[in-house]
């Protein structure tokens, strides 16, 4: 009788059983992105992302919740994209950007009636919406078409006549980008429009990008505390878009346009915010440095520009998303380090800066960045191993654990069991720590020997985090141990670590990597003969590296990599800039410093069994690099593939199918070879 008990104990255990993630759950999974919260700090406003399964698109809503999560309700509704979310000075209206007119317009919402007007009709989607201190007026950026530099007259076409297209004349240097595809000739331009609905007056002028503008500075602008003059970033030289160094901060008259010129050094400085009273404006920038990566500081200034001061100087970290307390003597801000995202104040007066909140998380994920109330209450979004992101809010006067409002994705992560994470750090072969993370399968055994990935990150300028990291969870859950690290080159670890590959990249950082597998081979667990290897972008590029200088890798897949420098320089969107800054030359100068660090170059070397998969529209890492690479591995009959994924930009994300077609594609590679 005993027998059956047992029996019946197991199979309940086997049921009860929770399964690891798989790629429908990136139907499923919902985001949340640019929380609002209001001057009194009772309610936040957010972006609510979702995937609609049956068409492929995703959507967009606007949801509001009280601050401590409990009314939680939705603004708009339907099958839109609804963004950018602004309050108005008195808190009354809602701005923001949507398609539901058919095309992305201006929308004002009033608060107390749910009434709505749509107040631009532009032929140019706007964009960087922002209220004018008063309430009357919606500034905005968008792109106003120029005449090109060259054209001709050609010969009529025929009434009725079905002739092709014709030929697109391009004659700049910065004449594409990743996500657009080929830019028609303008220059990005800041509007104001009523905010009752009216016609639109252009403020800034001259051929020249203002704000967020394509191939120029960012940062978006701002209105003074007089709503009198509008302060933005610009490159206004000539021949601006041949500019390493950045651009400067200005003001425009909104009566006018007059242009004042605030900041006028060598190095970009961008993102005014000005403080309360405006008399001040705080701002990001560096001097310039020619080299890759430099921490961009906090600094500060007279409203005319005058007196400038570096208030972060004492921080070895980027600063991001500076935010004024309300009386002015506070400015806060965002900063990774060490695979954290946390809040920073520093002190006006003294430049005493110090660290606010404390956890394994990160903040303002997604570019999110972060919103202060009066009661100094932040509200931003949060992000830990085991939670995708979340609206949360905490004060910035003390540390205190975050509050959370909402739990967007409770229903679905309680169906599944996620791998353990475990951090692992380690010197590398010149005494630098180097940092990284582990995630088990779920269920893990460590008396067993495990298959094995090493996930690489783009960039290279950028920091693997603490975040909730879908994909390599995944990984897991198919039986891999999964290792993503954060090699030299990458950000949260101080200007000098992320500086050091500036002309030789890739390089050493192969070296940071190799030292973390064997790392990981040391702990007994995973199997030598069934490594893996993948990444995508600055990642694909140290994956395709990887296998023209070791052999140790049972499989590998490239995703949008750079392969070849020297075609790399004269075809992406940002070549000039990879070319010119991070190697310090280009092609025709120096075609060796080039090939030295191209992947390509070392193809007599390729044994691996290699998958390289990209987007036809790339437009980053356009897809002739992985062509390059393609056609090298199959010259010599090494096993491989190459997989091209029609109407996808760079990383493979416009459609959720084709994000799970990626993933797919790559464990499927892996399993070939590992299982």
């Amino acid at each position: 009788m005993r027998t059956p008990g047992l029996l019946l104990f197991a199979s309940a255990a086997l049921f009860a059983a929770k399964p690891g993630l798989n790629t429908s759950t990136f139907w499923e999974i919902r985001t949340v992105a640019d929380p609002q919260i209001t001057k009194d700090g009772k309610s936040v406003v957010y972006v609510l992302n979702w995937n609609d399964k049956m068409v492929d698109q995703k959507f967009s809503n606007l949801w509001i919740v009280s601050s401590d999560g409990k009314d939680n309700r939705p603004l708009t509704t339907g099958s839109f994209k609804d963004s950018s979310p602004r309050l108005s000075p008195d808190g009354s209206r809602l701005a923001y950007l949507s398609n539901r007119s058919g095309k992305m317009q201006i929308h004002v919402r009033w608060l107390d009636t749910g009434q709505e007007a749509q107040i631009t009709d532009l032929e140019r989607a706007p964009s960087n919406i922002e209220w004018s201190p008063d309430g009357k007026w919606i500034g905005y950026t968008a792109r106003v078409p120029a005449k090109n530099d060259f054209s001709i007259r050609l010969p009529e076409k025929p009434a009725a006549a079905k002739w092709q297209d014709p030929p697109i004349v391009i004659t700049q240097l910065r004449w594409t980008a990743d996500g657009q595809g080929i830019l028609q000739p303008g220059y990005t331009h800041i509007f104001v429009v009523p905010a009752t609905g009216g016609t639109p007056r252009q403020i800034t002028s001259g051929d020249y990008n203002h704000g967020a503008g394509a191939g120029g500075q960012g940062g978006g602008f701002a209105w003074s505390a007089d709503g009198k003059w509008i302060y933005a970033a610009a490159n206004r030289i000539p021949d601006a878009e041949y500019s390493l160094e950045g651009g400067d901060l200005y003001a425009f008259s909104v009566d006018d346009g007059t242009v004042k010129q605030l900041t006028n050094r060598k190095g970009p400085d961008t993102d005014p915010v000005p403080g309360p009273g405006g008399k001040k404006i705080a701002y990001l920038g560096h001097d310039w440095k020619f080299q890759s990566y430099t921490v961009s500081h906090l600094y500060l200034m007279d409203a005319d520009g005058s007196n400038p001061k570096n208030l972060t100087a004492s921080l070895d970290r980027d600063v991001r998303a500076p935010h004024w307390s309300w009386d002015g003597k506070t400015i806060y801000f965002l900063v990774d380090d060490h695979g954290t995202t946390q809040l920073y104040a520093v002190d006006v007066e003294s430049d005493t800066v110090k660290q606010v909140s404390t956890g394994t998380h990160q903040l303002g994920v997604g570019g999110s960045g972060f919103t202060l109330a009066n009661n100094a209450m932040v509200a931003t979004t949060r992000s830990t191993p085991d939670s995708p992101a979340d609206v949360v809010v905490l004060p910035a006067y003390r540390q205190a654990p975050p509050t959370r409002l909402t739990a967007v994705n409770d229903s679905l992560m309680s169906q599944y069991q996620l791998g353990a994470l475990e951090e692992m750090t380690f010197d590398s072969f010149d005494g630098r720590n180097m940092q990284g993370w582990i995630i088990k399968p779920p269920g893990f055994d460590p008396s067993k020997k495990y298959a094995f990935i090493l996930d690489i990150h783009g960039g290279p300028h950028a920091m693997y985090g603490v975040g909730f990291q879908h994909e390599m969870q995944i990984q897991a859950a198919r039986g891999y141990v999964v290792l993503y690290m954060n090699p030299r080159g990458s950000t949260g670890y101080g200007e000098e670590f992320g500086n050091i590959i500036h002309t030789h990249y890739p390089g050493d950082d192969y070296k940071d990597l190799m030292i973390g597998v064997d790392k990981m081979i040391e702990k007994g667990y995973v199997d030598p003969k069934k490594l893996c290897v993948t990444g995508g972008s600055g990642g694909g590029l140290l994956t395709a590296w990887i296998i023209g200088h070791t052999d140790r890798f049972a499989a590998a897949v490239s995703q949008f990599p750079v392969t070849d420098w020297i075609t790399q320089a004269g075809t992406a969107d940002g070549g000039y800039t990879h070319s010119a800054l991070w190697m310090k030359t280009l092609p025709w100068d120096n075609p060796k410093q080039l090939m030295e660090h191209s992947p390509i170059y070392y193809a007599k070397n390729f044994k691996t069994p290699t998958m390289v998969i990209t987007g036809e529209s790339d437009r980053r890492t356009p897809i002739a690099e992985s062509e390059e690479l393609y056609f090298a591995l199959k010259a010599q009959r090494v096993p491989s593939v190459l997989v091209r994924v029609p109407n996808e930009f760079h990383g493979i994300n416009v459609y959720t199918s084709h994000h799970i077609d990626k993933v797919e594609y790559i464990l499927a590679w892996m399993e070939k070879y590992t299982k």
